[in-house]
C-alpha cells in the first residue's frame, strides 16, 4: 500500500528546510537554545467551542506526558484565542490566563492572531473558514493542528492540497483531526497491509450510523452568529459540508488510507426525511470505485443520523487472504516509540509535539483534505443523482461539467469577512436531478 503521509528522514527533513531558506532544528523550530532548556512554545487557537477548547487542553495535556515519560521540558503557552463570537474566548482564556486583550473577535480575528506570530495554531473554528484558516497559517509561518473536515466544497479542498505543499516546502507540521491515523490498532492493520499480510484489499464498507443529533428547531438564519453559534453550524451545508463530511470522514479516511489511495468515481443517494432545521440530508448512501493497479476496489459507505434505527459506526474490509499465523513486522509499527495515552483525540497532540521535538517531520495535509474530497465527492453525487469522477472535482473542470469544478457554497469564508451573506433557507435541499 502507497503511504501517503509525508514522513522524510531527519536528515532529508533539515535539507529540504535549509534549501527553503529557514534555520529548522528540532530547537529552532520552538525558540529554545542550543542546549534545548526552556522549550517554549506559544500557541494560538481559533475557534473556542467544545472541539476547540479541548484541542487546547488536549495540546497542554500533551506536553505534560511528554515532559512526565521523556522529560522533554516543553512550555505550552497560549498567546492568543479567536472566535467569530469573541465572548466564547472567555471560558478558555479565563482558565489559561490569556490577557482579555488578546481575545480577537468576528470574522478577521484570525489575521490578528497570527500577528502575534504563534508557533502553532490550532483550528477548530466551523469548516467552512477551516481552508482560509489554514492557508493564512502556513503563509504566516505557522505549525498547524485543524480538525475535520478541512473544507465544504471542492475548491476548498484544493486550497488545502496547495497549502499543504506550501507548508513542506516550509518545513512547516501539519497534522488533522482524523485521529483513527493516530490510534496504534489502525496504524498496525495498516502496516501489516503495507508489508502483504492480507494480500490485497478486495472491497469494504465504511459507516457512521448514529441517532439523532443536535437540535431540530428551524432557525431562519438572519445575522452572521445564526450560522457559527455551536448546534447551529453544524446543521447547515454551507457550514459543515453535511454529515457525510462532518463525521462519516473518519471512516472515509481510513478507506483512503487502507486502500492506498482515493475514489476514481463515486455514485449515491440520500435524503431527508425528519430534520426541520438547517438543510442537511437525513442520511447518505454511496459506492465508492477506487482505481488501484488496474483493478476497481469498490466499498460501501453509508453514514445516517435518524434516532430509532440500526446503528454502526466502524470500518469492515475484504482481504485476497488471511494474515498467516506466523506473520512478524519488519520494523515497529509507526508512532510506537511514543508514550500512549488518551485515545485519538490526545494522541494526536502528542504525535505533533514529539515529532516537532525530534524533528521528524509529520504533514497529514493531503490524507485529510483527499479524506473531506471523498465525503464531498459522495455527497454531491447523492445531491446531483448522478455519478461523479474525482478528477472533474478536484483535478481540472470537465468540459460536460465545468460547474462541479468551480462551484463554491455561499456564504464562502471571505463572504463573512466582507459581510456579504446570503442565509441559507431551513429545508431548502438539493433534489437529485438537478445539477450541483
Amino acid at each position: 500500500m502507497e503511504n501517503r503521509e509525508q514522513r522524510p528522514s531527519r536528515r532529508s527533513f533539515m535539507k529540504s528546510a535549509v534549501a527553503a531558506g529557514t534555520a529548522y532544528g528540532a530547537f529552532s523550530i520552538l525558540g529554545t537554545t542550543a542546549k534545548g532548556a526552556g522549550k517554549k512554545i506559544k500557541v494560538g487557537l481559533v475557534g473556542c467551542g467544545g472541539r476547540g477548547s479541548g484541542a487546547v487542553m488536549q495540546h497542554m495535556t500533551a506536553a505534560k506526558v511528554l515532559n512526565d515519560k521523556l522529560n522533554m521540558g516543553i512550555e505550552i503557552e497560549v498567546v492568543a484565542l479567536a472566535d467569530f463570537d469573541q465572548g466564547r474566548c472567555g471560558r478558555v482564556g479565563k482558565r489559561l490566563k490569556v490577557p482579555q486583550d488578546r481575545w480577537f473577535g468576528g470574522a478577521k480575528g484570525y489575521h490578528k492572531l497570527l500577528d502575534l506570530k504563534p508557533d502553532i495554531m490550532l483550528t477548530a473554528a466551523p469548516p467552512v473558514f477551516r481552508p482560509v484558516h489554514f492557508k493564512a497559517a502556513i503563509e504566516a509561518g505557522c505549525h498547524v493542528f485543524m480538525e475535520k473536515p478541512v473544507a465544504v466544497d471542492a475548491a476548498g479542498v484544493r486550497t488545502i492540497m496547495e497549502a499543504g505543499k506550501l507548508a513542506e516546502k516550509k518545513g512547516l507540521f501539519v497534522v488533522a483531526g482524523t485521529q483513527r491515523r493516530h490510534q496504534q490498532g489502525y496504524n498496525q492493520t495498516a502496516q501489516e497491509i503495507q508489508e502483504g499480510a492480507y494480500g490485497r484489499v478486495m472491497a469494504g464498507r465504511v459507516a457512521w450510523n448514529m441517532g439523532r443529533i443536535f437540535h431540530n428547531n428551524p432557525m431562519n438564519p438572519s445575522k452572521p452568529e445564526d450560522l457559527c453559534r455551536g448546534g447551529n453550524w453544524q446543521l447547515w451545508v454551507e457550514m459543515s459540508g453535511d454529515h457525510i463530511c462532518e463525521q462519516h470522514v473518519h471512516n472515509l479516511d481510513v478507506a483512503n488510507w487502507y486502500i492506498g489511495t482515493h475514489p476514481d468515481n463515486a455514485g449515491g443517494f440520500g435524503h431527508r426525511v425528519l430534520r426541520k432545521a438547517g438543510n442537511m440530508y437525513d442520511f447518505f448512501s454511496a459506492d465508492l470505485e477506487y482505481k488501484v493497479d488496474g483493478r476497481s476496489v469498490y466499498v460501501h459507505s453509508m453514514c445516517r443520523q435518524v434516532g430509532n434505527c440500526w446503528n454502526w459506526v466502524g470500518e469492515q474490509f475484504t482481504y485476497e487472504k488471511s494474515k498467516p499465523k506466523d506473520f512478524k513486522l519488519s520494523k515497529p509499527v509507526c508512532y510506537s516509540e511514543i508514550p500512549q495515552m488518551g485515545g485519538g483525540h490526545q494522541q494526536e497532540h502528542i504525535n505533533l509535539l514529539y515529532y516537532m521535538m525530534k524533528g521528524k517531520y509529520l504533514n497529514e495535509a493531503q490524507s485529510v483534505a483527499e479524506a473531506t474530497g471523498t465525503a464531498i465527492l459522495a455527497r454531491d453525487a447523492a445531491f446531483t443523482g448522478q455519478r461523479l469522477r474525482w478528477d472533474d472535482l478536484f483535478v481540472k473542470p470537465s468540459k460536460k461539467n465545468p460547474e462541479l469544478f468551480n462551484k463554491q457554497l455561499k456564504p464562502t469564508a471571505l463572504d463573512f469577512e466582507t459581510g456579504n451573506i446570503a442565509y441559507p433557507k431551513d429545508g431548502d435541499i438539493y433534489h437529485p436531478g438537478k445539477k450541483a
